[in-house]
């Protein structure tokens, strides 16, 4: 089964948990902005039920990236957890979110390979660590945020590894941490600790909203930039109430000074539902806190045998 998914999530508490209160450093230092950037989009492009729906009707497959650019302006990037990608891959991503429309500019997230990761749990990774990174800075303007997954065995007994690993990244490589040992969350002192240095080292946080797993939902921030994976389940009635909660949140998070969000919704576990569940994230998203951020279009089902 997939991280924190569970058989039934009807007797789940999905209340927001309030803010860390290390969240307050981070509002001390900046400004509200009157423009901030959000980038929300889905974990694939490759999901055939979007033909006829958000990509036209005889989309074929290997155009389904450039339909993707067309309604979305993020997408978490999982292709390169398990390959690094070549540069006719780089170039051809690049020319699609070129061709983008939708602003702000289109932006791939990737994660990092589970090379790195979880098979080597980050020793010994330098000769990938550099061929990833290499790789996506030539993403250039077109280069979100990348993230970092820890496997659920990295505890913070191996805090002295993710520190030497993060310090010898490029500076300008934008970095969120998902940190998924539960060791992590279950002493108050352990995770305010890790707050304190990952806000020294300058990198970020994912903030995980998973059935399962409520403790990852920890709603910390190190920067002024949210990274929010957002797992639904499959257009279960709770999916609605919890991005209506998200949206307050993210309202008074733009109060305080909030200046980017990466919003990565996933529909399921096969994303079925992902482009239904975005497009009512970016309605509540522009009603609630003033964004002005284009909504995916999408096309009614056809209903075979209908005559209109």
């Amino acid at each position: 089964m997939d991280f924190g998914k569970l058989p039934t999530v009807d007797p789940v508490d999905f209340t927001l948990p309030p803010d860390s209160p290390f969240n307050q450093t981070v509002w001390d230092k900046v400004e509200p902005t009157a423009s901030p950037e959000v980038y929300i989009g889905g974990p694939l492009w490759a999901n055939k039920t979007y033909v006829g729906r958000i990509y036209p009707s005889q989309a074929k497959e290997r155009d389904f990236l450039h339909y993707y650019t067309q309604q979305f302006n993020t997408i978490e990037l999982n292709s390169t957890h398990y390959q690094i990608p070549t540069p006719g891959m780089i170039e051809k991503w690049k020319a699609e979110a070129a061709n983008s429309p939708i602003r702000p500019r289109f932006v791939y997230c990737p994660k990092f390979p589970q090379a790195i990761s979880h098979d080597r749990a980050l020793v010994a990774a330098e000769s990938l660590t550099e061929e990833f990174v290499n790789a996506v800075l030539s993403l250039e303007e077109f280069l979100g945020t990348t993230f970092l997954q820890l496997p659920p065995t990295f505890g913070p007994d191996k805090w002295p590894i993710l520190e030497n690993y993060l310090k010898n990244l490029p500076d300008d490589l934008e970095v969120a941490v998902e940190f998924r040992h539960p060791d992590w969350f279950r002493q108050p002192a352990i995770w305010q600790r890790t707050l304190e240095r990952m806000c020294a080292l300058h990198r970020d946080l994912v903030i995980t909203d998973v059935a399962g797993r409520r403790d990852v939902l920890h709603m910390s921030l190190t920067s002024p930039t949210l990274v929010l994976r957002f797992v639904a389940n499959e257009g279960h009635r709770t999916d609605y109430e919890r991005t209506d909660a998200w949206v307050q949140r993210l309202n008074g998070w733009f109060g305080r000074g909030l200046q980017r969000a990466y919003l990565f919704i996933h529909g399921g576990e096969e994303n079925d539902t992902a482009p239904e569940l975005i497009r009512y994230w970016v309605q509540r998203l522009n009603a609630v806190c003033g964004l002005n951020l284009q909504e995916p279009t999408i096309r009614p089902a056809v209903v075979q045998g209908s005559l209109f």
